[in-house]
């Protein structure tokens, strides 16, 4: 059976953590290497992955390329424009023909229907590389990052601040299915919709206020406000400002909070430059973490792990 990864809970709890570990332990073990060197098993060779890209990306694309390149494999890199995608071919005609030429597909786009449309049709892996409904492998990495912090994820606190966006949703999916609580603060029509804290089963809920979410928080999230593809909307900054992560909102946390943002960042809006660039900032391990998450996901779709 072709496994898909479009959200999380298609691995579930045992595949998530399986990915975790496999993660962790293959980034132990080529700490040094050059960073084209392949992994000592090629646990990938031979297999090309095809990604899709709808949306601008730095992270997912490069991440995504150096990931199967270590594990053995090879890509091929496609901006839709360059597609006949582009051109009105159907996604499913699409996933069909690229089923016949790679081993797996990844595709960041907008609209969600389309991943799994995708999926519908193809016969070989999908991976749902963002879209606007979710943000799945951004998240596996953003958890091995708080493990590999010292932290157990069950009985944890996360509290985001800001837009009840793609990411919130995946990361209330991850609170329901690890067994974690994530308390998000959003401002009056940025809240994000009931189906998405239902994704939480119990563990997620939403407040109003900045310092009721962060007190005694572990790990304390923000996203951009302006997403792509976004107007730069006056309105929105300023429904957000109130919920802006500082080190006086930061101190209401435990003493070790540690700050997670996926990036792309605007210091002086969501972040002030004081937290995201000091010592509670684990930024750059987890963008890092990209690479060795998406690793861990390919092998999960491939039946390697979990």
């Amino acid at each position: 059976m072709t496994r898909h990864f479009l959200n999380l809970a298609d691995a579930g709890p045992d595949g998530i953590a399986a990915m975790l570990a496999d993660a962790i332990d293959r980034k132990a073990a080529r700490a040094g290497w050059p960073k084209g060197k392949v992994d000592a098993d090629a646990p990938l060779a031979g297999r090309v992955l095809a990604m899709i890209f709808e949306k601008n990306s730095t992270r997912t694309r490069v991440s995504f390329d150096m990931a199967i390149r270590q594990l053995g494999g090879q890509s091929i890199v496609m901006d839709a424009g360059q597609m006949q995608l582009g051109r009105g071919e159907s996604v499913a005609d699409t996933a069909r023909v690229l089923s016949g030429f790679v081993d797996a597909i990844m595709i960041r786009t907008d609209d969600h229907a389309k991943v799994v449309e995708m999926a519908e049709y193809a016969s070989v892996p999908v991976i749902n590389g963002l879209t606007d409904y979710s943000h799945p492998c951004q998240i596996v990495a953003d958890l091995q990052t708080i493990v590999e912090s010292g932290r157990s994820l069950p009985g944890l606190k996360v509290a985001w601040l800001g837009d009840g966006n793609n990411v919130l949703a995946s990361f209330m999916e991850a609170a329901g299915l690890m067994q974690f609580d994530l308390i998000a603060a959003c401002p009056q029509g940025f809240m994000p919709p009931d189906e998405d804290v239902a994704l939480g089963k119990g563990r997620a809920r939403v407040v109003g206020a900045a310092k009721e979410a962060v007190e005694d928080a572990d790990i304390v999230v923000t996203d951009t406000w302006i997403s792509m593809g976004q107007d730069h909307a006056d309105t929105k900054l300023a429904a957000m400002m109130p919920f802006q992560v500082t080190r006086e909102l930061m101190a209401n946390a435990k003493p070790d909070v540690k700050f997670l943002h996926c990036l792309p960042a605007h210091r002086g809006e969501e972040v002030t430059a004081e937290v995201i660039d000091g010592p509670q900032s684990l930024i750059w391990p987890e963008a890092e973490n990209r690479l060795h998450a998406q690793k861990a996901i390919l092998r999960w779709c491939f039946g390697q792990i979990g």
